[in-house]
């Protein structure tokens, strides 16, 4: 049986053979071999250079399986396309690959190519020989190296003038790139180039170029070292050697990408905080331009507060496309200023949009939702962004027994950001990179549960956005409002009551007020190892319980409904870590949560309670389906007691994730929560672990 299989596959195999389809004379590139004869002194292994060779190998041979160039096979199989973008081009790209015949191997520029990368990275007197081996209708490049010790630096030294940009260049040799005793590498002089250059931009060097740093290694000291001597070119510009001032701002709002030519006049414009607005509609207010722009005349040019004012421009929503332009002042081409024009191009002020979606529960609801979206980038003159939101939808079941038990749901809300700090009585300048954002935002929801109630909510919220960096995002809602109020109960509804009291807690009238506060640290971009942490904190009724004096469960009303007291504080971590380089990543997370009901209330509010299941979550259960406790409570324990959500959760989860292509992902995953509340229910009121396994697909 063996035996018939391996014939069997040897058939297959030789079927896929693409000679027949080569043209004349070509053979099939099968890729490069190195081989490394080295040095005695010297240290690395045969492997790493020879990972460091390879890089410079060209060209990149077919993707082989079994000896056989598959790929080639189908691209030759399918054949010519009569049309570019049909589906025969189609299959043909996907399935296929075009071959890598023999004539584009060029050995000996290839050889040169990898004794100039070795030479680049300290192994100077390297030499590399290129030739080919040809077998069946294949062809192998084979290149030998012979590799001598990697030379280090031994100093550095500046060739120094007495010139400002010299001293300059000086004072940032503590973070240089380039250090005593580091292997000669050529990829880092170049970095150490660039370092200076950023470093001059912020200096208001903005006619300086990297080029203009020259670097000469002299290897002839002995001992496998050079001294590297480093100094700025004689022949470089006084321009590039003018550290330059800001002299006119000159903002243009209305500028449109039609226009031929670049205006520069600031004739009839608005003068504002030392900038000059040509606003002649008066679309914007002066002021939304002082604060985007960090910088004022008579600053030092600086590269980072030039990105960071085209930055918060382009965040501002307002505008379609941003740029900028430096030029030397006509009238006193001698000064050492730099006038400043920004070319605004504005997005269109207002929008509609329109939304029709679908969906089923794990509850066995079906369903859809309409909604209408306006939104208004320039509300008032100033950036501000006006959003307005009505939708309406419906839910039915699809089980006989709660057939007629349909939901019904209507709601908008209206929601302004403002690009700025917006607190009373104070106005707050910064200059950050990211600009801070307030959003104030009302809302409402009529929600009817057919055989049983109507609810009606109504929230607002005051809350203030900002990021340090790129990496962190602060929000803070001084003021978070909600209040739910029930209202139509039917008969119906109370008799469900008697057999399950704890859907009281659907009917209970509250309001919660408080202030929340997010803070989030996201990963490193293109990190192998990426660490993503949160923390949260929501605090409601403190101010509220301070006034009323309230001390038992819902013992104090404000506008006629009990308020809700509590402190929650979550905390999270995320970690992935790549582990090849096709994109399989294994990745964690862990997350903390407990709430703590107080005085005014002996639970979390149903919005505000933790539960587990769903596709966050335990995914081997629907969202709200278990939890927490692992007893039975009783009638009189459920009415104060939610049997679907908790006061504090642990949830772990550890999975391998595998893209098999751009739309098929795959992971094997293992889940493990816990929720519980801090109202006791018999003798336990701590759940016991739960845990999921399974493989996932997307």
């Amino acid at each position: 049986m063996k035996v018939f299989c391996y014939i069997l596959l040897l058939a297959i195999l030789s079927s896929c053979s693409v000679q027949k389809f080569l043209p004349e004379g070509e053979r099939l590139y099968k890729g490069a071999e190195i081989k490394v004869t080295k040095d005695s002194a010297l240290k690395q292994k045969n492997k790493a250079l020879k990972s460091l060779m390879k890089s410079a190998v060209s060209p990149k041979p077919n993707k082989f399986l079994f000896g056989q160039p598959w790929k080639v096979w189908w691209w030759y199989k399918i054949g010519e396309p009569k049309r570019e973008k049909g589906f025969k081009a189609f299959l043909r790209n996907k399935l296929g690959e075009p071959p890598v015949l023999s004539s584009r191997v060029k050995v000996e520029s290839t050889a040169e190519n990898i004794q100039s990368l070795m030479e680049n990275n300290g192994y100077f007197k390297t030499t590399v020989q290129g030739d080919t081996s040809n077998f069946s209708y294949f062809t192998k490049a084979i290149y030998t190296a012979q590799v001598k010790p990697q030379y280090s630096i031994n100093k550095i030294e500046w060739v120094t003038d007495s010139s400002p940009v010299m001293k300059a260049i000086l004072r940032t040799r503590g973070r240089s790139l380039l250090q005593e005793g580091d292997p000669y590498s050529l990829a880092a002089i170049k970095a150490e180039r660039e370092r200076l250059d950023l470093r001059l931009k912020t200096r208001g060097y903005y006619y300086f170029n990297p080029d203009y740093l020259m670097a000469y290694a002299d290897s002839s000291i002995g001992g496998r070292k050079v001294n590297l001597y480093l100094n700025i070119k004689k022949d470089v510009s006084k321009e590039a050697r003018t550290a330059y001032r800001i002299g006119r701002i000159v903002v243009y709002p209305n500028y449109s990408l039609n226009s031929e030519t670049l205006d520069t006049s600031f004739a009839g414009a608005t003068f504002h905080d030392s900038i000059y607005i040509k606003d002649e509609q008066k679309k914007y207010k002066p002021s939304l331009f002082a604060r985007s722009i960090t910088y004022g005349p008579g600053s030092l040019y600086n590269s980072r507060t030039q990105n960071a004012s085209l930055n918060r421009f382009i965040s501002l929503g307002t505008f379609k496309f941003v740029k900028n332009r430096f030029e030397k002042d006509a009238a006193n081409k001698d000064s050492n200023l730099l006038n400043v024009y920004y070319y605004l191009t504005p997005a269109p002020k207002k929008s509609l949009q329109g939304q029709v979606d679908g969906f089923t529960k794990d509850n066995n609801f079906i369903g859809s939702q309409a909604s209408i979206n306006f939104l208004n980038r320039n509300a008032f003159r100033g950036a501000e962004q006006l959003n307005v939101k009505v939708y309406g939808g419906f839910e039915t079941s699809t089980r006989d027994s709660l057939k007629g038990n349909n939901n019904f749901r209507l709601g908008g809300n209206v929601s302004i950001r403002l690009p700025r700090y917006a607190i009373p009585f104070f106005d707050i300048k910064e200059n950050n990179f990211y600009q801070p954002n307030t959003s104030i935002s009302l809302g409402y929801e009529w929600f009817r549960k057919n055989l049983l109630y109507s609810r009606n909510a109504f929230t607002a919220n005051y809350e203030f956005t900002w990021k340090k960096d790129i990496r962190t995002l602060f929000r803070l809602a001084p003021i978070s409002l909600a209040y739910v109020r029930a209202s139509n109960v039917t008969d119906s509804f109370y008799k469900q009551l008697a057999t399950n009291p704890s859907l009281l807690l659907n009917i209970y009238d509250e309001i919660t007020l408080g202030t929340t506060f997010n803070f989030t640290l996201t990963p490193r971009a293109r990190a192998r190892n990426k660490w993503l942490y949160n923390i949260g904190v929501d605090l409601s009724g403190n101010v509220a319980g301070l006034v009323t004096g309230a001390k038992g469960f819902r013992e104090k009303n404000v506008f006629g409904a009990p308020f809700a007291q509590f402190v929650k504080l979550d905390l999270g971590a995320h970690y992935t870590r790549t582990l090849t380089q096709g994109g399989v990543e294994w990745a964690n997370r862990l997350e903390v949560g407990i709430g703590i009901p107080y005085n005014n209330s002996k639970l979390l509010p149903f919005a505000k309670q933790y539960t587990i299941g769903g596709a966050s979550s335990l995914r081997g259960f629907p969202t709200r389906s278990i939890g927490p406790g692992t007893n039975k409570p009783t009638a009189e324990d459920q009415r104060f007691f939610q049997l679907i959500g908790g006061d504090f959760r642990l949830l772990a989860n550890t999975e391998i994730r595998v893209p098999f292509s751009k739309l098929l992902n795959g992971a094997v995953f293992a889940d493990l929560t816990e929720v519980g509340t801090g109202i006791q229910l018999g003798e336990a009121h701590w759940q016991g672990l739960l845990c999921t396994q399974g493989l996932p697909w997307s």
